[in-house]
């Protein structure tokens, strides 16, 4: 199944002839999508935009709805596997590009989860959903949770896959500014995404993981990258100054924590010494602590996984989220 699901996403991400074989535009347009792309416009700070999404039917509902949230260093391109797997069960499936993101306008604005949860909540009123199950990978385990904190009635179930932030980072990350980490994003290279992917994302690199090196590099060699990484910088800067840590206890909807053990992920990691970096980002403990502040909290752990439990081992995390949606 995992050889048959990555052949079609090498063919889905394939990306046709830019300005360079490699090179994407910073919204995406030439990345297919799994599903069809809708856009939810928007406006804020003067500025006119788009929220781009996913809004999958299944041939047979079963009347619930589930809601995927992608990490920082992706969209919704990510989730195939999931949504396939989630529509065969009868769940509508909605798999929004954060603003800022994916195939979503990249404004220069200020950036805080409460303004892209409200946004989240203006899509899900949009197309009429009351409420659902919330699924949030990495930072968008963040915005999940800031999410339900807002809107705990529009949440049936809180779904944390390895979020960040499960650590306040101002406390052992050196503060850089937002312009100090734009000059940072703009030496991205395919080099350097994919070696911050080897040592936080995945415990052993296989070829199947290429496309997100592809994708996450394919933008550098856009003309407005600059556009991009000063965007990329600006979302650093709002996952570093505002944490969740400490309003987990505050959660008044069911939560399941899915915790991948070998996941090593720090925001602002290279700001870190090696000694450093040993001593955070310990998932494997990470997880269990979290589990003990989020009131009516289960915890489902991955042995020998990294970060993204649904790309590295697809079938036994969907079984584990079927089983407790």
């Amino acid at each position: 199944m995992k050889k048959i699901f990555h052949a079609l996403i090498f063919v889905l991400f394939s990306v046709s002839a830019f300005s360079q074989p490699d090179t994407l535009s910073i919204t995406l347009e030439n990345v297919q999508y799994p599903y069809p792309v809708k856009f939810l416009n928007l406006t804020v700070e003067g500025q006119d935009f788009r929220m781009a999404y996913m809004d999958i039917i299944p041939a047979q509902s079963n009347g619930k709805s589930v809601v995927l949230f992608h990490g920082k260093n992706f969209g919704g391109y990510y989730w195939t596997d999931v949504i396939k797997a989630l529509s065969v069960k009868g769940y509508r499936v909605i798999v929004p590009d954060q603003v800022g993101f994916g195939k979503s306008s990249k404004p220069f604005i200020h950036y805080s989860f409460q303004q892209l949860a409200k946004w989240n909540k203006q899509l899900l009123d949009t197309l009429g959903i009351t409420k659902a199950n919330i699924l949030g990978h990495s930072m968008g385990g963040m915005l999940a949770t800031r999410f339900a904190l807002m809107y705990p009635e529009k949440v049936e179930k809180l779904f944390l896959e390895d979020p960040i932030g499960l650590e306040d980072y101002r406390e052992f990350v050196p503060y850089v500014t937002t312009e100090e980490q734009y000059k940072t994003e703009l030496k991205t290279t395919p080099e350097s995404v994919k070696k911050y992917y080897q040592s936080s994302y995945f415990p052993q690199w296989k070829p199947d993981y290429d496309y997100l090196v592809k994708i996450g590099a394919g933008v550098a060699k856009s003309a407005d990258f600059p556009r991009y990484a000063k965007v990329s910088a600006m979302t650093f800067t709002m996952i570093y100054e505002q944490p969740v840590v400490y309003e987990f206890k505050d959660l008044r909807v069911p939560v399941v924590l899915f915790i991948g053990k070998e996941d090593r992920t720090i925001v602002g990691k290279a700001l870190l010494s090696k000694e450093q970096q040993s001593q955070h980002g310990q998932y494997q403990m990470l997880g269990k602590e979290t589990a003990k502040k989020i009131p009516a909290c289960k915890l489902i752990e991955f042995d020998g996984v990294g970060h993204i439990p649904h790309i590295q081992t697809p079938e036994q995390f969907i079984v584990s989220l079927l089983q407790n949606l």
